[in-house]
């Protein structure tokens, strides 16, 4: 140390002054200061959030700065580095960067006591400081899920605790069922022994379902020390339940000679045993045609005998439960061919038959003709046979009309010509009624002499 010179013992926030020299000799280093400030000369920090084992870099800037000294200390108020010199052993603590304009160090594997307040000295005169908070966050532990026993009976309530500790500050725990949020929780945090991070739990109650078997449950911390990953517990439940049963047949429409199958679907945990299949409530009539193969029951051709209520049966350790189908065996359709010697006879009689006095019975006959083709979509053989009859009866109607017809037409004839007999050679209308009738009594004579 030059002789004649004063020291100045400088710390983390304390500076002695002695009297007016402008340097002094701090740990063998010699320290400048500046008695009179610049305008803007001035420490300017930031404060840093790091993650528990991160690292936290801190920053000491100055933008008017003319060759004066900086310094960064710890809470404890120890020197870290003053310019470019390490002052506290601690590996942990390197250099960044260090000129007249900005001092930069870096503290890896931050622990928790490594929070607090940091400064950052400028030497002038008097020095100047600044301050910079570091804050770490403590890194919530993986959760767990307790309260689970399986398996678990439906109806039953179930309680299902979720808890994580090591949080700084305390984390958020929230719960997923099906991907859908429950609200309804109960939430408790409690400060662990090391007065910095905390315990936090969640508690989630709610009563079971058969629909809740294979759901997975899932317990989701949410905190800003992990960067937008949250961590996460998952419990898949097991519930027990009785089995719920129901009859799928082949065919809607089971019809006489056709092949049937009943499906018995059975659903419940544990699985069901085999189906009991029954009829009327007693065993299947037979076996030799009804052949039961695991949950189906096969009825190689239906018969009318089959008609009747099945029953299904599925049973598994929780309980029993039960499905009923009742078979109608349904007659085979039997569809008429159409006739084309009834519409063309029908047709021949109504342009021909005097119009006057068979319309009415044409309109009927027309409308008869007709039900037959109805009749004949329908099914059962007692719609055919009555189709047949009323065909047949039709046609013998339509043969009498016509011969009816003739005969007027022919007698009406007849009787014009005799009457007109003995009228051709008359002068007027008298004379030929007269003769006319004359003629009908010659022609009685002429009769009765020839009988």
């Amino acid at each position: 140390m030059p002789a004649g010179a004063l020291l100045y013992e400088v710390s983390v926030n304390h500076c002695w002054e002695v009297s007016p020299p402008q340097e002094a000799w701090v740990s063998g280093t010699l320290l400048r200061m500046q008695s009179v400030p610049y305008q803007g000369q001035f420490p300017l920090t930031q404060n840093v959030t790091v993650v528990e084992g991160g690292t936290a870099v801190l920053t000491c800037r100055v933008d008017q700065n003319d060759n004066t000294s900086l310094q960064w200390s710890n809470p404890a108020q120890q020197t870290l580095y003053f310019d470019d010199k390490k002052a506290l052993r601690d590996n942990r603590i390197e250099l960044v960067r260090a000129s007249w304009h900005e001092l930069s160090i870096s503290v890896s594997d931050v622990s928790l006591s490594d929070e607090g307040q940091y400064t950052c000295s400028l030497f002038t005169m008097p020095v100047k400081t600044s301050k910079a908070y570091l804050t770490v966050l403590g890194v919530p532990e993986k959760p767990q899920i307790s309260g689970f026993s399986s398996p678990v009976m439906e109806g039953d309530l179930m309680q299902l605790t979720c808890k994580t500790s090591g949080s700084k500050p305390a984390a958020d725990i929230r719960w997923f069922k099906n991907d859908k949020e429950i609200k309804d929780v109960k939430y408790l945090k409690e400060e662990d022994a090391n007065r910095k991070t905390f315990t936090v739990s969640s508690t989630l109650d709610f009563r079971v379902d058969r629909s809740d078997d294979g759901v997975a449950v899932i317990c989701r911390v949410d905190h800003e020390s992990l960067n937008a990953t949250p961590q996460v517990a998952m419990q898949v439940l097991e519930i027990h339940y009785t089995p719920s049963v129901k009859i799928i047949p082949s065919t809607p429409f089971p019809q006489e000679g056709q092949p049937l199958i009943l499906t018995c679907e059975s659903k419940g945990k544990p699985l069901p045993e085999p189906v009991l299949w029954t009829k009327d409530g007693g065993e299947l009539p037979d076996p030799d045609r009804m052949v039961v193969s695991g949950r189906e029951l096969n009825i190689l051709f239906l018969n009318k005998t089959d008609n009747g209520t099945y029953r299904c049966e599925a049973t598994n350790t929780i309980g029993q439960s039960s499905a009923e189908y009742v078979l109608i065996v349904h007659d085979v359709p039997n569809t008429l061919l159409p006739t084309t010697i009834i519409p063309s006879l029908t047709t021949a009689t109504v342009t021909t038959t005097v119009a006057i006095t068979t319309s009415p019975t044409t309109s009927a006959t027309t409308s008869s003709i007709r039900d037959p083709n109805a009749l004949a979509g329908q099914n059962g053989p007692d719609h055919a046979l009555i189709g047949g009859i009323v065909a047949v009866v039709v046609f013998v109607t339509l043969c009498s009309i016509f011969l009816l017809g003739r005969y007027l037409a022919r007698h009406k004839g007849t009787y014009l010509t005799n009457e007109a007999k003995g009228a051709e050679d008359a002068p007027d209308a008298d004379t030929a009624i007269i003769n006319a009738e004359g003629s009908q009594v010659n022609a009685e004579e002429k009769k009765e002499y020839f009988i």
